[in-house]
């Protein structure tokens, strides 16, 4: 007995010492700080900027942890509270501003906001902002201006693109709009794809959304939904009780959906599901890519671990972190990652180590070889480290490098605001096609984008390198054989690439005749990942 209490005793000894050397190396570092800001203010050569370089040491410090903790100033607070509530004061429309000394261009105004209610259209151009001029002034600029306090109103100058009640086509009115608290939504569409599949599209996790689920799941089921598919792909997460509500909707009550471990006292905790379910017989299908995360992982991977949902996709993002926000002196934030989170089964789907890095600062996935293999409700073997692994993979469709370049340049986009401008109308969502590829092939002759291929654009790169090595003159001329053979034209390129590239300028069509629910319609009329989920029967695990 007085061997094990000298035990515990020495236990408590080194505990308190461990706690003590790390206060006291807390203490010499900031009295360090302190030293080092003290003497560079003292005596360096030029006029200290000390809010700069201390916002950038701060940075720094958070960067060397990971990606997610940050210091959020009180100057950035509204930006920062928009990103996690998605609702910001203004007129609800995207606008486009092709040069800084060009005018900006209603680009897409959103379905019933203050923007289209006051009659703005896509392509109508706003010379003027509350009496300023926009030549001048970037799209960001331009941006702030419009945004302000809901209830405020500001006043635009703007040349009309299309005739309306009472004006022409090319008048010059002002137009007043009065600023609303604009809500993006996080549930994007919400229809039925056929007599039997209701799809909702999420983007994002935020307050509110598991009611939305709900919502949307009776609109569905009203409709005759018998098999319901949430698509989570390119959702990066949220709120962690958001993605408890929704779990809770198909899982019995009570149901554990996710646990967070952390290192601070109270930072363990278990999260279940507190309201009676909505539907735990339906079938459920979720659709994940490398760009659903967090929030979007804790959903896939707690029905996965019940076999309540078939994942479809391919692998998730794999971030099994959990942010806090912390108040700081002088209205400041830190958001900070306080702990790790763990799906029902047990597993933690943290791809990336952030604890162990490299000699050169970087960090690595945990190998698969570190992973572990944990059972699901009915049995199924499934892993952690890594993200969630779908049940069924099915990959996307990967675009030619023309089309990427035709998007990411607004090329697509330019054409689309063409477009309208020659066309007054065009038919319902459903029966729209795009039968002008000849005009677009023609807008884009004297456009400037990147439209090499793949292998031409990495040949061009190996040719760089052989030049740089010394060792291009010996190859010049299988060089010169290989670049004759992937040599095409603007042209041939543009309408080679034809099928593949028309679903993107139907979706921006579209959106600025039927708003942004139309472009995700169309965009499901081309979506082959999602075509094959539905060929996949109804599992019942």
């Amino acid at each position: 007995m007085k061997r094990y209490f000298t035990i515990l005793v020495l236990l408590a000894v080194c505990l308190s010492a461990q706690a003590q050397s790390k206060n006291f190396t807390l203490g010499q570092w900031v009295e360090m700080h302190n030293a080092i800001l003290k003497e560079l203010n003292r005596s360096y050569v030029d006029s200290l900027e000390v809010g700069r370089i201390e916002r950038a040491g701060v940075d720094a410090m958070l960067e060397a942890l990971d990606p997610y903790t940050v210091y959020v100033p009180e100057e950035e607070q509204e930006n920062f509270q928009m990103m996690l509530s998605s609702t910001y004061g203004g007129i609800g429309s995207v606008i486009y501003k092709p040069d800084v000394n060009g005018n900006v261009i209603i680009n897409e105004p959103y379905e019933g906001s203050p923007a289209a209610l006051a009659g703005l259209r896509c392509g109508d151009e706003i010379l003027t902002i509350d009496g300023e001029s926009t030549h001048g002034l970037d799209s960001q600029t331009c941006s702030e201006k419009m945004r302000g306090k809901p209830g405020t109103t500001v006043v635009f100058t703007v040349k009309k693109l299309r005739a309306g009640e009472t004006w022409k086509a090319g008048d010059v009115i002002e137009v007043p709009v009065v600023r609303q608290r604009i809500v993006l939504p996080s549930i994007e569409y919400a229809d039925m794809l056929n007599e039997r599949d209701g799809y909702v599209m999420m983007s994002k996790f935020t307050d509110g959304v598991g009611q939305g689920i709900r919502e949307a799941y009776y609109k569905l089921k009203a409709k005759g939904m018998q098999r319901m598919i949430l698509d989570l792909r390119g959702n990066g997460g949220g709120l962690m009780n958001e993605a408890v509500n929704i779990v809770s909707l198909f899982v019995p009550k009570g149901s554990v959906v996710v646990s967070a471990k952390g290192r601070a006292p109270g930072s363990d905790v278990v999260y279940k599901t507190t309201s009676d379910p909505v539907d735990v017989h339906i079938p459920l299908v979720i659709l994940v890519d490398s760009a659903s995360a967090s929030a979007s992982e804790i959903v896939s991977g707690a029905l996965q671990d019940y076999d309540r949902a078939t994942i479809i996709g391919t692998r998730t993002y794999g971030k099994g972190l959990v942010q806090s926000i912390r108040p700081l002196p002088y209205d400041g934030q830190l958001k900070v990652t306080t702990a790790k989170y763990y799906t029902p089964s047990g597993r933690c789907v943290q791809a990336i180590d952030y604890t162990h890095r490299n000699e050169d600062g970087s960090v690595g996935h945990i190998p698969d070889s570190l992973t572990h293999e944990f059972t699901t409700a009915h049995g199924r073997k499934v892993r952690d480290g890594g993200g969630v692994t779908p049940d069924f993979e099915v990959k996307a469709h990967r675009y030619s490098r023309l089309t990427y370049s035709l998007v990411m340049s607004g090329i697509v986009e330019q054409y689309a605001l063409k477009y309208v401008c020659g066309h007054a109308s065009i038919p319902p969502v459903d029966d729209f096609r795009f039968a002008d590829y000849d005009d677009f092939v023609a807008f884009c002759a004297d456009k400037t984008f990147d439209y090499r291929s793949s292998a031409r654009a990495y040949l061009d790169e190996v040719k760089k390198n052989l030049d740089e090595d010394g060792l291009a003159e010996a190859a010049s001329e299988e060089l010169a054989a290989l670049e004759k053979k992937l040599e095409m034209d603007k042209e041939t390129f543009l309408r080679l690439k034809k099928d593949e590239i028309i679903p993107f300028i139907e979706e921006e069509i579209v959106v600025r005749y039927y708003f942004q629910e139309a472009g995700i319609r169309v965009r499901t009329r081309y979506d082959e990942q999602l075509h094959k989920a539905l060929e996949q029967p109804a599992i019942s695990w």
